[in-house]
């Protein structure tokens, strides 16, 4: 893309931030559920509206890669919200308050993401044998996932960076409305939310080494993995709060994420077989293996995806059901004794 492209993109992007920012953000509040479904719903119109325009002026084939990495990304962006909802429920962060929490992880996502998009962009042009080392790192994460030590594990208290800020630094143990820093005994002191601030931008470095690696699986076009990055972030604000009730029912979420992060893994491990210059690997010769088409991989992703909240949905209500009756046969219990 050219130069002009670039710009145009990234202003757009900007714009799109301080509206929200602006528009909601400025004045701490609780968002209503139809304001969240509202604006939710306007980010991922944008983001489709996109798409479209991609897939008209840079032809089909882009247009599916984008496609494929939004909805990736979009997924994994989901997942995020489950930390995000661990954080800020361990540090306590009132509900007016959480907007500005969820904005400035939005905005440090996509700056952490750039750098190692264009980081990422440069290994796969100058080296072809970093696919090898991004199919590792998706397959790894998609195990521990499996095995029940993915992102969800990781506790807001535990991150090394609160912990230092913690100890060396003067700290509050309350809030003072939405500031990051006030007067405390005399002198200037951080708050939680400065904390809080911390732990989602290290929880967000993370999530950025698992989600960069996928999206580079999908398409190694560098405008199409920054944009398809970016709008599946933009947004992510207003879907915590339309999803703050339903993501204890996505059950089978992290599941389905394994499963579609495998897939990646092993399309890119083909495609590095079928790129290979390791002289240890077949000689240093590229081997003649299948490759994973961009139609098959959407159909994959859109496919892992629906059967995963279907699922969840059935399990969920399930457990509903059964704890229910439960409780029921509990209170017969508990009355049959005075009956008698």
């Amino acid at each position: 893309m050219s130069p002009l492209v670039w710009t145009l993109t990234v202003a757009g992007l900007i714009a799109l931030l301080v509206v929200d920012f602006m528009t909601h953000v400025r004045k701490a509040h609780t968002p209503s559920l139809k304001e969240a479904a509202i604006w939710s719903g306007i980010f991922v119109g944008v983001a489709l509206a996109f798409g479209v325009g991609v897939w008209f002026v840079a032809g089909p084939e882009l247009g599916k890669e984008y496609f494929a990495g939004y909805v990736t990304e979009k997924a994994l962006s989901v997942d995020n919200l489950f930390l995000f909802l661990v954080i800020m429920t361990s540090f306590a962060v009132p509900s007016a308050n959480q907007q500005k929490v969820l904005m400035f992880g939005v905005v440090f996502s996509l700056i952490a993401r750039t750098g190692l998009i264009l980081a990422g962009a440069a290994l796969v042009n100058s080296f072809s044998w970093v696919f090898y080392l991004f199919g590792a790192i998706l397959m790894v994460t998609a195990a521990s996932m499996l095995r029940g030590h993915g992102d969800g594990d990781t506790e807001a208290g535990d991150n090394v960076m609160v912990r230092f800020a913690r100890r060396f630094i003067h700290t509050t143990d309350y809030y003072d409305g939405d500031r990051m820093t006030t007067i405390h005994q005399g002198r200037r002191a951080m708050t939680p939310m400065m904390l809080v601030m911390v732990a989602i931008a290290g929880t967000d470095v993370l999530f950025a080494v698992d989600s960069i690696p996928a999206i580079f699986g999908l398409t190694q076009n560098a405008y199409i993995v920054f944009t398809a990055t970016a709008f599946s972030l933009l947004g992510l604000r207003q879907l915590y709060f339309l999803l703050d009730g339903l993501l204890d029912r996505l059950v089978h979420l992290s599941y389905g994420l394994a499963v579609i992060l495998g897939f990646i893994g092993v399309k890119l491990i083909l495609h590095a077989l079928h790129e290979n210059k390791l002289p240890f690997i077949n000689g240093g010769h590229p081997l003649h293996v299948p490759q994973i088409t961009t139609n098959v991989s959407l159909l994959v992703i859109l496919g892992v995806l629906t059967v995963t909240v279907i699922t969840s949905l059935l399990a969920s209500r399930r457990a509903k059901r059964s704890s229910e009756t439960e409780q029921k046969e509990t209170a017969v219990n508990s009355v049959a004794p005075h009956s008698k």
